[in-house]
């Protein structure tokens, strides 16, 4: 299983200055390299770096960096011809689309560098890196990191690191391949029900409400649109001070949810059933003032947290079909938009069950993800 460990470096100005004009190198090289691919068309990885691996190392790279800038292309040229397929540029014809496809992909000067140990080395003993820069390797620069995160940087680092400039900040993001334990044979699913007023709600009937989180959010876009109509240097400067605070506030709240999820899940010997919420956003049709509040609805961030620490705990995951998973009845399997006379409340006009709407959602996602559960190992036993 591929981690990310973030460590923050402690760096001097001259190490800043160097590893500044470093990014700045690697990224006119790769909007070099981009302009090229866009070009001539030749946009794969080797064929690229045929093609312009001289030209890029001749712009004051060395042999590593520059192979890393032309990938680091090639790279983005594939993720923009996956998100056309698709359809995250809209449809074909479209204006978005279109300019998507008119001109090369930009880098930014500052964006991130990724780099392998050729010119990145670590010595987690001393806390300390050395990396290649344009001025050469700069020696005994400090990190900090906690406990935890030191020791899989020690144990388990593999691959890459990436040198990224947040916030007038440095950090470097290491990448970890540690080992899954064994998953569990569950003995039944928690199912959990992801929303907006209620971020996540779980068929054991604990809910994890979204209050607050939906008014930091709609407090902090007052206060973007103030700021962008004042317009002045002092209003700009505090936009760019709150700028991220926002999704670090989310991310935070996610992390929160999904520990505890995956927690209780491992106590109860139990797996973790999900929605298939992919997506959603083009499916719903909704007024102008709903649509701020579905878009910015990270339930596939809160489902890859889950995943991902489930899958440290040894814990399974599945994830099923969320149709009809709030208007079914958990007790009688009824079906009808009836059940739902309002949003937090479920009464079944077959049975009479009644129930709050996210857990009785809860429990018909714990009963599909028991039998997806079911019918998959039944195979994997026949085959």
């Amino acid at each position: 299983m591929k981690l990310v460990v973030q460590v923050k470096l402690l760096t001097d100005e001259a190490a800043q200055v160097a590893l500044r004009e470093t990014l700045h190198a690697c990224n006119r090289a790769a909007d070099h390299a981009s302009r090229r691919a866009f070009e001539t068309g030749v946009k794969g990885r080797q064929p690229l770096q045929r093609l312009v691996y001289g030209e890029v190392k001749a712009m004051g790279l060395s042999a590593q960096p520059a192979l890393h800038a032309v990938r680091k292309t090639a790279d983005a040229y594939a993720a923009l011809k996956a998100n056309l397929k698709a359809g995250n540029y809209g449809r074909e014809g479209s204006k978005r689309r279109k300019a998507a496809e008119s001109k090369p992909v930009r880098f930014r000067k500052d964006a991130a560098q990724p780099f392998d140990d050729r010119c990145l080395s670590w010595q987690p003993e001393a806390r300390t890196v050395s990396i290649w820069t344009v001025r050469g390797r700069v020696r005994g620069i400090a990190f900090q990191c906690s406990p935890s995160q030191l020791k899989m940087l020690t144990a388990h680092r593999r691959g890459e690191s990436d040198l990224v400039l947040r916030g007038g900040n440095w950090y470097l993001y290491a990448t970890c391949d540690v080992p899954e334990p064994d998953s569990l044979d569950p003995v039944g699913f928690l199912g959990v029900d992801l929303g907006i007023v209620n971020i996540a709600t779980t068929s054991d009937g604990d809910r994890y409400v979204g209050r607050h989180l939906n008014q930091v959010r709609h407090r902090n876009r007052r206060l973007r649109s103030r700021l962008q109509k004042k317009g002045t240097k002092a209003a700009k400067r505090l936009l760019r001070k709150i700028s991220g605070r926002e999704a670090r506030f989310a991310a935070d709240t996610n992390h929160c949810i999904a520990k505890k999820l995956v927690t209780e899940a491992q106590r109860t010997c139990r797996g973790i059933a999900l929605e298939d919420l992919g997506g959603i956003r083009d499916r719903v049709r909704l007024r102008k003032p709903q649509r701020v509040t579905l878009h910015s609805w990270s339930f596939a961030q809160l489902g890859a947290f889950v995943s991902y620490k489930a899958a440290r705990a040894g814990v399974p995951v599945v994830f099923v079909d969320p149709r009809h998973t709030s208007q079914g009845c958990s007790a009688c399997g009824h079906v009808s938009r009836s059940n739902r006379p309002d949003q937090s409340t479920f009464l079944c006009t077959s049975c009479g069950f009644a129930e709050h709407a996210d857990v009785n959602a809860g429990r018909n996602i714990a009963q599909r993800g028991a039998a997806v559960w079911a019918v998959s190992h039944a195979a994997d036993d026949a085959a």
